[in-house]
């Protein structure tokens, strides 16, 4: 007989976004292991992004309920316009260049919505989960953050119901990026704190996606704690061509601060002291893109480079994986980010072209892509380096020998790591 478990999560088809693809997956095969999902989210949520591509991937009999949300983002967006819609989507301007709109807002989502803004649905949530828990035969819920009010779920009904709890954490709580944006007074700060606090050491279990956010959380709780990565999934496409020109393409989201200075000044130096590489080179964005990213590159010349192509479809992003001449990672560079492996990653590794990823010292991506030999990684420093291994690789795509030669890339297959989680549960 099949264990039924319960999974609370606020991203659904035909939510788009990297935060949908873990749980969508996750769910897609745990019925291979003896699991039967029961998915509850949220009915008319305000989702950022939208891709109803990843809906294929929904089995017509899974198990789906849905209660209403309130969305204070769609009163925002009606006072704000375009600038709601941005900060939703995680891109923030940087302070000294933000508007007093964006500095209130901010502000409001910092220290009104703790802790966020989806708050409203926690006690909704608990009466009409705790009934139909009840009534059924499920002994183990699943909350999966952020947001991370849905832990708060988990909480209230571990101690109504005395069930099994696992906490899911995608990203970190308190020392996200985006986090120390939300001009927090000290006692929200504290309110965060004492909120995650609660939830660490409630939970029966705690996954997370990286070795870092494991030995953080370690420092405050006892409870066990799991790495449980992203990963790939077998997309099918059409027959790819690459592309003629020698392009680098950053796909998903070019926040404010990951932006790669040193890595443009070396693109627009190579376009000023080689014509071949001028007349070949082009940068594609596939994604949201900050402003301050924008005038960066035009500050280094480079917008006559950019094809700008904005949010596509999961799968129009997968295939831009696989024509493209080289991928680009990029991550902010901070000690909060080492923790961060994006869910990209593992795409990028299964499309055969070469990675080249930026970041902080002591990331966990720097040890993925070198362990499966599926790239470069370079620091913000390090000009002369990155320099030599942007030529090497145009090098070779002038050779036509440019391609990846990955290693060991079965264990981060979505199927692999579902194995694992269902072993948890």
């Amino acid at each position: 007989m099949k264990k039924n478990v319960l999974i609370v999560t606020y991203y659904w088809p035909p939510a788009g976004g990297p935060g949908v693809q873990r749980w969508l997956k996750f769910v897609k095969y745990l019925p291979e292991f003896n699991v039967n999902p029961i998915v509850y989210i949220p009915e008319h949520a305000n989702y950022p992004l939208i891709d109803t591509s990843l809906q294929a991937d929904v089995s017509k009999d899974l198990t789906i309920l849905k209660t209403p949300i309130k969305e204070p983002y769609k009163l925002a967006r009606l006072l704000s316009g375009n600038k709601v819609t941005t900060i939703s989507k995680g891109i923030i301007t940087e302070s000294k260049k933000q508007s007093r709109v964006e500095r209130l807002m901010l502000y409001v989502r910092g220290n009104f919505f703790i802790p966020d803004a989806r708050k409203s649905w926690v006690k909704p949530s608990v009466s009409f989960l705790s009934n139909y828990i009840s009534k059924h035969d499920i002994d183990t819920v699943i909350t999966t953050g952020p947001p991370h009010s849905l832990h708060l779920i988990g909480l209230q009904l571990q101690a109504d119901l005395n069930i099994k709890w696992i906490a899911d954490f995608r990203d970190p709580w308190t020392t996200i990026g985006y986090h120390k944006e939300l001009k927090l007074t000290p006692a929200s700060q504290a309110k965060h704190k004492q909120l995650e606090h609660q939830v660490l050491n409630a939970a029966d279990a705690v996954i997370v996606t990286s070795n870092p956010t494991k030995t953080e959380f370690e420092a405050i709780t006892t409870k066990p704690i799991h790495v449980i990565t992203n990963g790939y999934d077998t997309v099918k496409t059409e027959q790819i061509v690459l592309d003629k020109k020698f392009t680098l393409s950053h796909i998903g989201s070019l926040l404010s601060k990951r932006n790669p200075k040193i890595l443009w000044r070396v693109l627009s130096d190579l376009v000023k002291e080689r014509k071949d590489f001028a007349e070949d080179f082009q940068l594609n964005i596939i994604g949201s893109i900050g402003e301050d990213v924008l005038k960066s590159l035009e500050k280094f010349k480079l917008d006559g480079y950019i094809n700008n192509v904005g949010y596509v479809s999961h799968q129009e992003a997968i295939t831009y994986q696989k024509q493209s001449q080289l991928l680009l990672l990029i991550e902010i560079d901070s000690k909060d980010t080492q923790c961060i492996i994006p869910g990209k990653l593992f795409e990028y590794m299964v499309s055969n072209r070469p990675i080249l990823a930026m970041g902080p010292v002591g990331s966990d991506v720097e040890q993925i892509i070198k362990t499966t030999n599926t790239g470069q990684y370079f620091l913000y420093t390090e000009y002369n380096g990155l320099k030599r291994e942007v030529l090497k690789y145009y090098e070779a795509f002038k050779q036509g020998t440019l391609q990846s030669h990955p290693l060991g890339l079965q264990k981060y297959s979505r199927r692999s790591l579902t194995e694992t989680l269902s072993k948890l549960l």
